[in-house]
């Protein structure tokens, strides 16, 4: 795999620059292994994979590339499918494009044995097809939970990091509610008293203030 990929274009990578020149891929296979050369901008290109390291970049396309289908030839269709699938998703870093490089794989997979399925000619071979299938499609299922799943803790983590501060305030306030939270002392719980039976003498009430007796009140004589 070519790597003509200068500094600029790693400086420019995940910027808003656009690209010099549209970006073209050729295919060719040695042997089982199939290689891709890049032709063209490649700052745009890192941009749409979520990277500013080209050998991410040019790693990830190689095995995205050795993910299709055998043959004596590169099976370009699929290559650029699965690229343009990753592409599609916006992937904004490089876990991003790696669980998408990892759905696109598993997409073409599912696919793969559902035509398997659908031209199977015993029942061997349609409920080998069918178990495949179903285990493609349900891990399939897995990795785009997985994906929002992280996607959602990052946006939670980047809107924590850009609330915005003027003076030290809000930090400040945030910081005191957390600790209020958890160090404030708790408050004495006061219980009601309940009626008590006449008969019986007087409890003492825990957590009451003590008051002192009041004297007996005297009859006047008549």
């Amino acid at each position: 795999m070519s790597k003509n990929v200068d500094q600029r274009a790693a400086d420019s990578a995940l910027t808003n620059e656009p690209a010099d020149r549209a970006t073209d891929f050729t295919m060719g296979k040695s042997g089982d292994v199939t290689h891709v050369t890049i032709v063209g901008e490649t700052s745009a290109l890192m941009r749409s994979f979520g990277t500013r390291d080209p050998d991410f970049l040019f790693g990830l396309i190689h095995q995205v590339a050795n993910a299709g289908a055998k043959g004596p030839y590169p099976d370009e269709l699929g290559i650029k499918f699965m690229l343009a699938f990753i592409k599609s998703w916006e992937p904004r870093d490089e876990i991003d494009a790696a669980l998408l490089a990892q759905m696109a794989a598993t997409h073409v997979a599912a696919m793969r044995a559902a035509n398997r399925l659908a031209h199977a000619e015993s029942l061997q071979e349609r409920d080998s097809a069918e178990r495949t299938y179903n285990k493609l499609t349900r891990t399939f299922t897995i990795q785009v939970e997985a994906l929002q799943r992280y996607r959602a803790n990052r946006e939670e983590k980047v809107v924590m990091q850009h609330v915005p501060v003027s003076d030290g305030r809000h930090a400040i306030v945030a910081n005191a509610i957390g600790s209020a939270r958890e160090t404030a002392p708790k408050k004495p719980v006061r219980i009601t008293p309940v009626l008590a039976d006449a008969r019986q003498s007087p409890r003492e009430i825990l957590g009451e203030p003590r008051h002192a007796p009041f004297p007996p009140r005297r009859r006047r004589k008549g």
